[in-house]
C-alpha cells in the first residue's frame, strides 16, 4: 500500500482519522478541487461521488500512512522472528512529501514548497545509530548510499559519490552538510529556487498552471507554511539569493561539463513541439491527468 494518490486505504483505516459527514451539502471545501480542470477527471476516478469535505480526503491520506506503518511493523516482526532484527540496517525514506490542500495544489506533490521537499528519514541499526537520536541540519537523498555503505562497513573504493555519509552528523562531527540548497521542479511546472535556513526564493522559468507569480520569496522562520510572498517588498534580497543560485549553477556546469537541464527542457511537459508555455492559461489548458479510461487509452497507444 503506497501512501500516494489515489488514497485508497483499506478498512478500518479509511475512517480512522475522520468522524464527520463527508457529504455535508453545506461544506464547499471540495469545490475548488473539482474545479481544477487539469486534475478533476483523475480525482473523480477514485474519490467517492458526492464528497464535499476536503478533510475526508486528507483523512484517506492519513489512513494510508497509518496502514503503511502497520505493514512496516509486520516486517519488523518477521525480522525479529528470524533473529536478525538488530543485525539489519532498516531505512525508512520517501521520495517526496505531499500537498493535501496547500498552495492551490490539491492531493499531489508538485511544486517546491517545503511540504513537498521535506521527507522522512528514519534509520534503525542499534550497533551504530543511537536509538531516539534526532539529527538537525540539511541532508539529501544523495547522502543515503554513502551512509548505508558506512553502516555496512563497505569501502566504496574509488567510486565517486555526490553525497556524504550521515554518520558524520550522527557522531556530531558536523552539524549540516549544506547551509543552502538548489531546488528544481520539472513535472507539472518548470521552476527552480534557492533555499537557506531563513529564506526561500522560487523562480518560474515559464508560467505555471496555478497562475502563481513568476518570483516568490518566503521567510521560512516567520512564515514556515510559505503563505506570504515577499518578493515585491524585498527586491534586494531576491537579487542576492538569485545571484547565489546562479553562482551554484555555474559551478555545477563547470564541474560536470554539462548545461543546467532546467534551461534546456522545452518540451518537458510532453507536448512535442509546443516549447515553453507563454501564459499560465496556456499551461492550464494543455496539462491534464485523466481518469482510468484515459490511462488505459494512453497505455494502449504506447504499446503500438
Amino acid at each position: 500500500m503506497d501512501p500516494h494518490s489515489p488514497y485508497l486505504p483499506p478498512a478500518p483505516y479509511e475512517r480512522a482519522f475522520y468522524h464527520g459527514n463527508e457529504t455535508d451539502p453545506d461544506n464547499r471545501s471540495m469545490d475548488p478541487v473539482m474545479a481544477f480542470r487539469p486534475f478533476r477527471d483523475f480525482f473523480a476516478s477514485w474519490m467517492p461521488p458526492g464528497i464535499t469535505d476536503k478533510d475526508y480526503i486528507i483523512a484517506q491520506y492519513d489512513g494510508a500512512v497509518a496502514y503503511m506503518d502497520t505493514c512496516i511493523q509486520t516486517l519488523f516482526h518477521q525480522l525479529e522472528s528470524l533473529g536478525i532484527l538488530d543485525d539489519t540496517i532498516v531505512v525508512i525514506n520517501s521520495d517526496h512529501g505531499e500537498t493535501l490542500y496547500d498552495h492551490d495544489c490539491y492531493f499531489d506533490h508538485h511544486g517546491i514548497y517545503d511540504n513537498t521537499l521535506h521527507v522522512p528519514l528514519i534509520i534503525r541499526y542499534p550497533a551504530k545509530v543511537p536509538a531516539g537520536l534526532r539529527v538537525p541540519g540539511y541532508n539529501q537523498h544523495k547522502d543515503l548510499l554513502p551512509t548505508i555503505l558506512e553502516l555496512a562497513d563497505i569501502d566504496p573504493g574509488d567510486y565517486q559519490m555526490d553525497g556524504r555519509s550521515l554518520m558524520q552528523l550522527v557522531r556530531g562531527e558536523v552539524t549540516s552538510f549544506e547551509s543552502e540548497i538548489y531546488l528544481t521542479e520539472c513535472t507539472w511546472m518548470r521552476k527552480h529556487g534557492w533555499r537557506t535556513p531563513e529564506w526561500k526564493l522560487i523562480e518560474a522559468l515559464e508560467p505555471d498552471f496555478h497562475f502563481k507569480p513568476p518570483v516568490e520569496l518566503y521567510n521560512l522562520i516567520q512564515d514556515p507554511e510559505e503563505n506570504h510572498n515577499l518578493a515585491e517588498s524585498e527586491p534586494e534580497l531576491v537579487a542576492a539569493l538569485r545571484a547565489r543560485m546562479q553562482a551554484h549553477i555555474s559551478k555545477r556546469e563547470a564541474e560536470t561539463g554539462l548545461p543546467n537541464p532546467m534551461y534546456h527542457q522545452g518540451d518537458w511537459h510532453g507536448k512535442e513541439g509546443v516549447g515553453a508555455f507563454k501564459t499560465s492559461q496556456q499551461a492550464y489548458d494543455a496539462l491534464y491527468i485523466g481518469g482510468v479510461q484515459t490511462a488505459v487509452k494512453l497505455q494502449a497507444e504506447a504499446r503500438k
